[in-house]
């Protein structure tokens, strides 16, 4: 059963009476089992950590795979979503580590693996219950119960057999590499993790001096951000092709060796010291020079403490001179390996330990933090005399992204996957994936791809997926164990958990005789290897749903933050093409980063952002959602999330689409009961002839069917951020331009038929909006659905619209026409109303004239073929249409935006400046129509300047003074903007009825509620209460009750009041009181509710007309009070006489044998001749019986205005024109079927009807005719 709509709304606890629906009903599951047996679309759900709550990342990334995975279900596809969870790895351990003061490896030996990891297991899911409510608060639908988690066995073995894919290819190595390195979490990170989290920190700078061997007075001068690198020293580094100079210091007598270009690393001035030598750094190769620090002398031997050469040396800092520690810097390793002074199969020279603290040999500084020994270091070097230098450097640095430590580099022996050598099939596989945006493919992700690097991929840690190879103690042996299977045939031993605990003890026997067996690595799997391989895990490939997994790979559908491009995307990539040498995904949207609203990285430690389930609870989940998806980040930009942004998607949004649902519903009510229309039953595929061919329901239909074309495709390229500003300004145009501009007629005031037509069409708009919006607004439109739903056929009803499928777009339905009609009248309105802001003058106040002129005739056609609409929007009496711009003297001239322009063209700016105040009228137009405008060189862009309008010619001082421009593009509005004083009284009458409208608001009425407005104003003789009095009828035909004086609520103390209230307005005291019912005399009928002032605003009768109002006098036959009367028709012809006038009253009204008297105003007399008719034209006469006379002058009685009261159409015929009354009284409807219209307008022409022909008809609500003789 239809349910009454609310006023208001409270969207967060209609969501989660929407989510209880769901859970009731299983709709997800239903769902699934719905689409069974239709196309698969796969999609990959990359996994995140359960150690913390959803942040605006997960929220944002849901979203889009929420939307996606809906809209595909939509489109007739069966779509599996699983969540997955990503439980071992840095996220987990690092907890732990905090939680039990863990502080290397020594202190996990002494607890033992097995325990550690079971602490680890305890926390791994700590949120998971959260993120479930969460997720599903947030509308997204995934599925939880069947997820898979990277602990799982079975996910753990499908790894073992990625790696033994990739082991058997030979792309498995051991080797040392100076890598990344986290000292808080005794691991070293890929490049790729590495690059994910770097901070701006301020650092020592140190320039340390080396003297040459054999020239103890020549010291070369190297520069360091890393003091505590000094200890490792084993050589120094220069560029073989730039200039070096040897220097005398002034201050210390001493010569020095840096770079030219670097002289001012050490100097201010060039007083300070004198050049003794220039030479090239390649002169500097070989030289020797005494070591730092005593620790690794014996490598003096193998050629250390001597100039290298290299071209990585740059001029961009330092002195030129880089000190290299082999093991930590990835350039210091490559150099001194390519110059023998180490070799790959050595010992490593790093004292430094796991935990970031030096060892033995480093004496001096053993068991101190690297970084914390930075100061003692620079203090033994100023002792030693060796510090040249000191200062600090603010630059950018790496941190951890787990612990929020700063990483250093460090040489470690690692497993790797060979990268390198597979980079031009990546980028090959690459080509053949789909991203939105792509530039995040062809620039971010393709130059990483270029330059990618062997990926290290084990993690000297315990809480992972064990890296599954083999070992004999003297390394000729190793086995790469693929499965379970294999693992308990080669040891033996049952195996059902593959956790280090478990497996570790187990060992393979040697194929060689006598020899030891072999052990398993210590090591297990970096994190990132195990999401990479989720596509093949999740579904335990390839031990089981072998078919399934090859049916649905690579997944149709990917997304994640833009910072997943060297992260989730990339290790995708990789092993997907390792193993298939194909791409893992087909689509894929990368999403920007969500910031704090000061554009800083949101934290927790600093609040600086709302919590997402307080924003939810305020605003809605579908707000949130809209937000997000409507801003720069679907576009991988960065958004500066703002709480308010949330409110505006209410309040510019749902509200306006909720109050045009409560509109529809409230007035298919109203149909039912007072038009009675026992059934309106809503069918989608109605034949196009049988639609309404009112212009403006064509357009919103079309609009509607443009809209779902638009979406089918740009949804197919997964261009989100083109689709959702397209359904909000669908949703604008239904809710400011559709719903406001017809409301009459879906009120009913034009007739039943045309209301049904009406309404049948903004159903089916909103209708088709709720299927359309359904994947991105999932609540909302199931909210309405569910009211909707009742007036749709029975085997149509379903339970939840997320069943429904979305609806094809009908063609035949689209009028590009009648669109582009309407976005012409839109502009035309649009500009109109920026005059209105412009001059600071209301809607509210009529004005006489726009003027619109545009070169093209089409155009104006199409304005004139809307011209109601603009009439009524604009307020004014009169549009004029022309191409003549030169007929108003509107010239155009152009300013420059000296910002814009300023800031962009500096020195250049004066010139361009002076060219564009020199534009001319014709060289602006076609600057605006879309002509490129280049000036000295310069392109110049709307926004450059702005347009100014000034008149000119004879009249310009008149015409500026009655128009005011506005322009876009070549269209040019003129508004005339000063009114008479009778537009002007027509003004403060809307001021009065909107304080009405609001009152009756305040009041919590309906528009149908019957009340009665009794006023007064203070003082009686001011100009308001004057307007009010003259504008009654026309206040009361807007309002659809009676206006009244105070006196006569006085004279009935006996009438219930709602509200009163007394306001200012105009200078005067103006009271209002709201009683409940129609005062006596009101006619409260049906019909009468259809009788509208409305006409006045748009057409006149072609005859002279005087309006009539009983007072005192009852109508017969339950007649209404007001009525009209011709005074000629045709025009000029038939004019009526005083008696004439009298009879038709009394026939009007049914008054025969009654004595009456009428007269225009109070104190003047009843006309007695009809010397001229344009005395009585367009006023109202006041019938009242003859006996009550001074009764009823003693009263404030109303004058009204001199609007047409009854509906009427104008007929031209033969050259003449007449008029035909539609109503007469008020709400007394003629037949107007076709043959009795004709024979109307054949007794006024006087022509037979037989040969009279219609050759036009109505336009708009401007009821007009033309009829031809035959």
């Amino acid at each position: 059963m239809v349910q009454p709509v609310p006023e208001t709304i409270d969207f967060p606890k209609e969501e989660e009476k929407i989510i209880e629906l769901w859970k009731q009903l299983d709709v997800f599951k239903t769902c699934l089992k719905q689409s069974k047996g239709k196309p698969r679309y796969s999609f990959y759900d990359g996994p995140p950590f359960a150690t913390g709550l959803p942040h605006y990342g997960h929220i944002l990334a849901g979203t889009i795979k929420d939307i996606v995975t809906r809209y595909a279900h939509q489109r007739g596809y069966h779509v599996e979503r699983r969540f997955g969870w990503d439980c071992h790895g840095l996220p987990v351990e690092y907890e732990i580590d905090k939680t039990l003061g863990i502080k290397g490896p020594e202190d996990v030996s002494k607890m033992g693996i097995d325990k550690y990891n079971d602490e680890c297991r305890k926390i791994v899911m700590r949120y998971a219950s959260e993120w479930e409510i969460i997720v599903g608060r947030l509308g997204r639908w995934i599925d939880f119960k069947n997820d898979y988690k990277t602990l799982y066995p079975w996910f753990m073995e499908s790894i073992w057999w990625v790696f033994k894919e990739l082991f058997v290819k030979g792309m498995v190595y051991r080797g040392v590499k100076v890598m990344p390195y986290s000292t808080a979490c005794n691991t070293p990170l890929s490049n790729f993790e590495s690059g994910q989290n770097y901070k701006d920190v301020v650092d020592p700078a140190v320039i340390v001096s080396f003297p040459l061997v054999g020239e103890e007075n020549v010291l070369l001068l190297a520069w360091t951000t890393t003091p505590w690198t000094l200890p490792s020293n084993l050589s120094l580094c220069v560029n073989p092709n730039l200039k070096y100079v040897k220097v005398r210091d002034h201050t210390s007598g001493k010569v020095y060796i840096l770079m030219e270009s670097r002289l001012e690393a050490l100097y201010k001035k060039e007083d300070q010291y004198t050049v003794l030598a220039k030479f090239e750094g390649s002169i500097l190769k070989g030289k020797r020079y005494k070591p730092l620090f005593p620790y690794f002398l014996h490598m003096e031997k193998k050629g250390a403490f001597q100039v290298l050469t290299d071209g990585y040396v740059s001029e961009e800092s330092g002195t030129g001179i880089v000190h290299q520690a082999p093991y930590f810097g990835e350039e210091d390793y490559r150099v001194c390996l390519a110059a023998g002074i180490i070799t790959r199969d050595q010992d490593m020279i790093c004292p430094v330990d796991a935990s970031g603290c030096f060892t033995a040999p480093v004496t001096d500084f053993i068991g101190q933090y690297v970084k914390d020994a930075d100061k003692n270091i620079i203090k033994w070097l100023k002792a030693a005399d060796r510090l040249v230098n000191c200062s600090t450097v603010k630059h950018s640095y790496p941190f951890c992204w787990r612990s929020e430590t700063p990483l250093i580099y460090k040489a470690v022996p690692s497993w790797f996957v060979r990268v390198e050598q597979m980079s031009k099939d990546l980028l090959k596989s690459s080509q053949r994936t789909y991203w939105v945006p792509d530039f995040v493919k062809e620039k971010r992700f393709g130059n990483w791809l270029r330059e990618a690097r062997d990926w290290a991929v084990s993690r000297n840690r315990y809480w992972g997926t064990p890296i599954p190879l083999w070992i004999s103690p003297d390394s000729e042996e190793i086995v790469c164990v693929g499965s379970i299977a294999e693992l308990q045939e080669l040891t033996g031993v049952k195996v059902t958990d593959l956790h280090r605990e478990n497996i570790d003890h187990l060992t393979i026997p040697s194929r060689r005789p006598g020899q030891p067996p072999l052990k398993r690595v210590s090591e297990v799997f970096d994190c990132w290897f195990e999401s990479g391989s989720m596509p093949y895990a999740q579904m335990h490939y390839p031990f089981e749903h072998t078919k399934e997994f090859e049916d649905c790979f690579p997944a149709d559908f990917i997304a994640e933050g833009i910072d997943q491009t060297r992260g989730w995307f990339y290790t995708l990539l990789v092993i997907s093409t390792a193993l298939f040498n194909k791409p893992p995904f087909k689509n894929l949207i990368a999403n920007g980063l969500v910031l704090a609203s000061d554009g800083q990285k949101m934290s927790k430690r600093k609040k600086n952002y709302p919590d997402p389930m307080e924003v939810v609870n305020k605003f809605g989940a579908d707000a949130l959602r809209l937000y997000l998806i409507n801003s720069p980040v679907v576009r991988a930009e960065n958004l500066r999330f703002k709480e308010e942004g949330v409110r505006e998607v209410l309040k510019d949004v749902f509200l306006p689409w909720y109050n045009a649902y409560r509109f529809l519903v409230q007035n298919l009510d109203r149909l039912r009961r007072e038009d009675e229309v026992s059934k309106f039953e809503f069918v989608d595929d109605v034949p196009r002839d049988e639609l309404s061919q009112n212009l403006m329901d064509c357009w919103i239909l079309s609009f509607t069917q443009s809209l779902l074309q638009f979406m089918k495709e740009e949804m197919a390229a997964y261009r989100l951020y083109t689709v959702v500003p397209r359904l909000i300004k669908f949703i604008d145009n239904l809710t400011n331009w559709y719903v406001r501009m017809n409301r009459k007629r879906l009120k009913g005031e034009s007739g039943v038929w045309d209301c049904y037509h009406a309404l049948h069409t903004l159903y089916h708009v909103l209708y088709s909006m709720v299927r359309v919006m359904a994947p991105f607004t999932p609540f909302l439109t199931e909210h309405m659905y569910r009211n909707l739903r009742h007036f749709l056929k029975a085997d149509a009803i379903m339970d939840s619209v997320h069943y429904l499928m979305l609806p094809e777009p009908r063609s035949d339905l689209i009028n590009k026409d009648i669109e582009r009609a309407v976005s012409c009248m839109q502009t035309v309105i649009d500009l109109g109303r920026v005059i209105r802001d412009r001059k600071t003058i209301p809607v509210k106040y009529p004005l006489p004239e726009v003027v619109v002129i545009h070169q093209d005739e089409q155009y104006l056609q199409d304005i004139i073929s809307f011209e109601h609409y603009i009439l009524e929007e604009l307020n004014v009496r009169h549009l004029t249409i022309t191409t003549d711009k030169k007929k108003y003297g509107v010239t155009l001239r152009a300013e420059p935006d000296h910002k814009t322009l300023g800031a962009r063209l500096k020195g250049a700016f004066k010139p361009v400046m002076q060219a564009i105040k020199e534009l001319t009228d014709s060289e602006l137009q076609q600057f605006l129509s879309g002509r490129n405008l280049t000036l000295f060189g310069h392109n110049i862009e709307p926004a450059d300047v702005h347009i100014k309008f000034s008149f000119s010619g004879d009249t310009d001082d008149e015409l500026s003074q009655k128009y005011e421009a506005h322009a876009d593009n070549d269209l040019l509005v003129l508004l005339a903007t000063t009114a008479d004083e009778a537009l002007q009284d027509e003004g403060i009458a809307r001021e009065v009825i909107n304080r009405i409208q609001k009152l009756r608001k305040k009041a919590h009425l309906v528009p149908s509620d019957p009340v009665t407005v009794y006023f007064s104003v203070s003082p009686p003789d001011s100009q308001l209460h004057r307007i009010t009095v003259s504008h009654a009828h026309f206040i009361e035909s807007t309002l659809k009750a009676p206006l009244r004086p105070m006196a006569e609520l006085q004279e009935n103390a006996r009438l219930s009041q709602l509200i009163e209230e007394t306001q200012q307005l105009k200078g005067s005291l103006l009271k209002l009181v709201i009683t409940y019912g129609f005062c006596e005399g009101w006619c409260s009928g049906a019909n009468t509710k259809e009788v509208t002032a409305s006409q006045s605003f748009t057409a006149e009768p072609y005859c002279r007309y005087v309006n009539v109002q009983l007072c005192g006098l009852q109508p017969r036959f339950g007649m209404n009070m007001c009525g009209m009367i011709l005074l000629e028709n045709p025009f000029q012809e038939n004019q009526i006489s005083v008696q004439q006038l009298r009879e038709e009253i009394e026939i009007l009204f049914g008054l025969c044998g009654q004595d009456f008297y009428f007269s225009i105003s109070n104190n003047e007399p009843a006309p007695t001749i009809m010397q001229d008719l344009n005395h009585l034209h367009k006023q109202t006469l006041h019938v009242y019986r003859k006996d009550q006379r001074e009764h009823e002058n003693s009263k404030p009685r109303l004058n009204h205005s001199n609007s047409p009261f009854c509906k009427f159409i104008n007929v031209e015929c033969n050259g003449k024109k007449g008029t035909v009354m539609l109503e007469n009284p008020c709400g007394n409807v003629s037949e107007t079927d076709p043959g009795q219209l004709m024979k109307q307008i054949s007794y006024i022409f006087g022509i037979d009807a037989a040969k009279l022909k219609c050759t036009s008809d109505t336009r708009g609500k401007c009821e007009y005719m033309v009829v031809e003789v035959k």
